[in-house]
């Protein structure tokens, strides 16, 4: 497990395969957008798939904000695709196979055996501003993520 990346250090950049097949690389957002990266336990299971459609149905309002949303499990590419396909996600679902990104962000393990459910907000420049960590609270990944971003955004206008 790597040390767990706080608030204000430089996002890790990576590159992983999106449910369509495309590499996608964190630096594709540099000086363009505002990321929202969310590290989630598995497709379909009940509490991914709220805290997934959650994200969805405020989706306009985070591409208004200037943000993209990237969903990262450890599941595999065909999984990741019937997932996004299943509940219609407009936004990256990614395959991080064997938790190596997970592990270079330290993203949480509940108990050291569920990957964990933690959202990172990084900025244009690739900052972290935020790091929201809760298994259960599937819903305020969201609320979260839109307060700080409304924040960040209102810094800079």
């Amino acid at each position: 497990m790597g040390t767990a990346i706080q608030v204000g250090d430089r996002a890790p950049d990576f590159e992983l395969t999106a449910s369509d097949g495309r590499k996608v690389k964190l630096s594709d957002f540099r000086g363009q957008k505002n990321v929202v990266l969310y590290f989630y336990p598995a497709s379909e299971t009940p509490g991914c798939t709220i805290q997934a459609c959650a994200f969805r149905d405020a989706y306009s309002v985070f591409q208004e904000l200037g943000a993209e949303i990237i969903g990262i499990s450890g599941d595999p590419v065909e999984r990741q695709q019937g997932f996004q396909k299943n509940h219609q996600l407009p936004f990256l679902i990614l395959s991080d196979p064997g938790n190596k990104v997970r592990q270079q962000y330290g993203a949480s393990t509940l108990f050291g055996l569920l990957p964990g459910r933690i959202t990172y907000v990084i900025d244009k420049e690739g900052v972290v501003r935020y790091v929201f960590d809760s298994m259960l609270n599937f819903k305020a990944h969201v609320d979260e993520a839109l307060k700080i971003l409304r924040q960040l955004a209102s810094a800079t206008a």
